[in-house]
């Protein structure tokens, strides 16, 4: 039997004169991670959140810290993330130099320091990029937008990226988690679900609703449910974890 799938709210959709309420609020809805969205107007056009805002999330959250990293010097900025109490760190792919070695230099810093090392990529970076890295890696992001802003809708065909990181993660006999990014709800989670997602980050569809709780746990039960069909019918990239 698989894991049931985590729901990271992205808290850039939050409320930030009340962000301590709106991170206990997803907690007691059952999300599994607090997903942090940093962007620094380089790597990418828009400018959010830095070191001392998570620092001060750490200090509140009692689930794990998922920092995406959209930065274009990531080798520099790695260890004050992590300082600041980053859980998982996840980078991008397109922000480091392969062929000097980069990949496996920030994967080698995240994992030394004890947290989660994951890579993501953007929509046209094609997933044979990350063969390399997946046996090295906890995570993998996908990203179902283009990462800059929240609110985007999700790009049709992304749940295809998905099954091929998790046929070529099966490949390589290893179990990364793989997370989704971009979209993300109730009309989308079944879809990358039953091709083998692990993770779901939903902004607005979390923090928009009427109910966040509510909104998590319905997000949850309909992926777990694409989850079962694909794994009953032995179709996707689902894979047991049992």
């Amino acid at each position: 039997m698989f894991e049931p799938v985590k729901i990271a709210p992205s808290i850039l959709s939050a409320d930030f004169m009340n962000m301590e309420r709106d991170i206990a609020m997803i907690e007691e809805g059952g999300a599994g991670y607090v997903h942090v969205d940093v962007m620094d107007g380089h790597f990418v056009p828009n400018l959010t959140l830095g070191v001392p805002f998570v620092k001060q999330l750490k200090e509140v959250a009692e689930i794990p810290l998922d920092v995406h990293l959209m930065i274009a010097n990531p080798l520099v900025q790695i260890p004050w993330f992590l300082e600041a109490g980053s859980d998982i760190v996840t980078v991008h792919l397109e922000a480091l130099d392969a062929v000097a070695g980069e990949v496996e230099q920030a994967i080698g810093m995240i994992r030394d320091a004890g947290a989660k090392a994951a890579i993501s990529i953007k929509p046209d970076t094609p997933t044979e990029a990350l063969a390399p890295y997946i046996p090295l890696l906890d995570m993998v992001l996908v990203m179902s937008v283009y990462p800059g802003f929240s609110g985007q809708s999700y790009i049709e065909g992304s749940d295809a990226r998905v099954a091929e990181v998790a046929a070529m993660a099966a490949a390589a006999g290893t179990r990364p988690l793989i997370e989704v990014d971009g979209g993300m709800g109730v009309k989308t989670a079944g879809s990358v679900a039953a091709c083998g997602a692990d993770v779901l980050v939903a902004g607005n569809a979390v923090f928009g609703a009427l109910d966040p709780r509510a909104a998590i746990a319905e997000i949850a039960r309909i992926a777990d449910e694409a989850r079962e069909r694909a794994l009953a019918a032995g179709e996707g990239g689902v894979r047991d974890r049992g």
